[in-house]
């Protein structure tokens, strides 16, 4: 029997149940990847109330690192004790072992541990498609990056840095701002006691900022809009205040004809290909010490209600990950 996370219905933290499954040897073109550690993110939440739509009863989690234990007919790309990680589809990270496809599963480089590989796949693949495909930042920009001090804000402020960009980062607390800094972001802007799209056009001169990455959502997004230079890009990757409330198009127009997207990493690791340049790319920056992972939090997988309620609240700062 295998012990994972499973919900019955949506709400709450209490909905996920820890339960024992038996597993299915894994078919054509799947493995059985035992798990070591698991990465909590907040699109999790999004899944677990509902936000985003999936059929009941489901599992929760879309990223972790572990060894492969048995591949199916014709599975050539991994084998039996290779070291994997994935981010993405399909749910179902929340586990202590799973099967699942073997094209979503690249393998881990012995220096890149178990644990550092669960907290920064999600993460750090997302910092990798905002940076260099979404708006593509050759260096020398100023950017603003909303939650300078989460899982993916740090990663950000060290991958910014690395590519020599100043990074403008929001945060919750002059605390949450100490630590932004200490990972490479060049301005931070308390929310709770700054208005920070006055302070965003105080440090650019008025001239705002090329692109916000903004993960926030309802509570953000007028004010990243008018952070914004003429002809700006404004990247909505997230929902941790709530939707981006309905918006005339009229609001995009009048502050300089900008451009909104709403990018999602399945989309950008739909081919393999993409996927392997991107990990790649990742582990790289990993290596070489340009990046690195910071794990805040840890919590054994049967505590994951806790951990979920620690991070709606924004009690955590960097990564946190569940063991198994």
């Amino acid at each position: 029997m295998t012990k994972i996370i499973r919900m019955q219905q949506v709400g709450g933290p209490e909905v996920m149940e820890y339960v024992d499954v038996d597993l299915p040897a894994p078919g054509a073109g799947e493995a059985l990847v035992l798990h070591k550690a698991c990465g909590l993110n907040f699109i999790d939440v999004y899944f677990r109330t509902g936000l985003y739509p999936q059929p009941l009863p489901a599992g929760l989690g879309m990223e972790g690192a572990g060894i492969v234990e048995a591949v199916g007919p014709g599975v050539s790309h991994v084998k039996p004790g290779d070291r994997v990680a994935y981010a993405g589809r399909p749910i179902g990270a929340y586990a202590e072992a799973r099967v699942m496809p073997v094209d979503n599963l690249v393998k881990l480089p012995d220096s890149i541990s178990f644990e550092t590989a669960a907290a920064m796949m999600l993460q750090g693949l997302t910092v990798q498609y905002l940076f260099h495909r979404t708006f593509p930042l050759k260096g020398g920009e100023t950017i603003l990056f909303h939650a300078a001090a989460g899982g993916v804000g740090l990663i950000a402020c060290q991958w910014a840095r690395a590519i020599g960009v100043t990074m403008i980062g929001t945060v919750g607390s002059d605390e949450k701002g100490e630590l932004a800094k200490a990972h490479g972001c060049t301005h931070v802007i308390n929310y709770n006691t700054e208005n920070f799209a006055r302070r965003v056009r105080e440090i650019t001169e008025g001239k705002g900022v090329p692109v916000v990455y903004d993960s926030i959502g309802k509570d953000t997004f007028i004010g990243s809009l008018d952070c914004l230079a003429p002809l700006g890009m404004m990247v909505s990757f997230g929902n941790a205040s709530g939707p981006v409330p309905e918006f005339s198009l009229h609001e995009l127009a009048s502050r300089g004809s900008l451009f909104i997207t709403r990018p999602s990493l399945m989309n950008y690791t739909a081919k393999r290909s993409d996927l392997e340049q991107m990990a790649a790319q990742l582990f790289g920056m990993i290596e070489s010490g340009k990046i690195k992972v910071d794990i805040r939090q840890t919590y054994p997988l049967r505590e994951v209600a806790q951990a979920h309620r620690d991070l709606e609240a924004r009690k955590t700062t960097g990564s946190t990950i569940l063991i198994p």
